[in-house]
């Protein structure tokens, strides 16, 4: 997508700090951290948001999930983690290209969701 800021991201346009990509996805941390580790997790392939994932593009959100093990790994969250998704507007997404928040390294609040 020509306006999507991740797409940008993904493409090289606007600098990130990335700490993963493959073929299928991107990962690179967040500029506003919410944790002392909070990565943003994107497929390259521009999907809005979670709910225009379907039967032609969930393998996109299986890899995503397959980075999110390995990026974990990577930063030593071996205690545990969160990964969330917002879902539009009223879900608090404020850039319509799927991504999921991977936060860690702290005991995370039981009401921090």
């Amino acid at each position: 997508m020509d306006n999507c800021l991740f797409c940008k991201i993904i493409a090289g346009e606007i600098p990130s700090t990335k700490v993963y990509e493959d073929d299928d996805v991107f990962a690179f941390r967040d500029i506003n951290p919410q944790a002392p580790v909070h990565i943003l997790v994107v497929p390259k392939q521009h999907i809005c948001c979670a709910r225009a994932v379907n039967a032609e593009n969930s393998a996109c959100v299986a890899k995503c999930f397959e980075a999110i093990a390995k990026i974990a790994k990577a930063e030593g969250l071996d205690n545990g983690y969160r990964v969330i998704n917002n879902c539009g507007e009223d879900g608090g997404q404020t850039v319509m290209h799927l991504h999921f928040h991977l936060l860690g390294g702290l005991k995370l609040s039981e009401k921090m969701v």
